[in-house]
């Protein structure tokens, strides 16, 4: 699986809705319904950007193309914005089916949590220290994958 990166400068070089607007626009670039999912959940990820989580755990989308970890850079490092890279995406991940996962501090989760399940069926949100792996879960592989070859059936003439 291919993973991409990108690193948003948020505060205080812009607010946290202002960074999580950049976040949307690059994951959902046009208009449609993972666009407007995104934005109907901006103050609760507004919330978890002003809470730096997403400063050493990224924000993680699984969806279309490679998996998307999304950073974002604070203070000197906002300002700066030398490690920053806010470029396009070559493909949409929140076409088709999508997900997206979100960090939090631990006494946070269960709230955000909560707040989620009201507005998403495809945000979720995790403990920071919690990891994500990049390679796909063992539940979502097809069945061609776990499929064994029986060799002497396949050769036999």
């Amino acid at each position: 699986m291919a993973v991409v990166a990108r690193r948003i400068r948020a505060t205080p070089e812009r607010g946290a809705a202002d960074a999580w607007q950049v976040i949307v626009d690059l994951i959902a670039p046009t208009d449609g319904a993972a666009r407007r999912e995104l934005i109907g959940i901006e103050g609760i990820a507004s919330s978890i950007i002003s809470t730096e989580s997403p400063k050493d755990a990224a924000m993680v989308v699984r969806g279309n193309g490679p998996r998307v970890r999304m950073y974002c850079l604070y203070d000197d490092d906002a300002i700066a914005g030398d490690d920053a890279n806010e470029s396009a995406l070559a493909e949409c991940p929140t076409e088709g089916d999508w997900s997206m996962s979100l960090p939090a501090d631990a006494e946070d989760v269960s709230w955000v949590r909560d707040a989620l399940a009201k507005k998403s069926k495809r945000v979720t949100v995790r403990e920071k220290n919690e990891t994500v792996k990049d390679d796909e879960e063992p539940s979502k592989k097809s069945a061609a994958t776990e499929a064994a070859i029986n060799m002497e059936a396949f050769l036999r003439p």
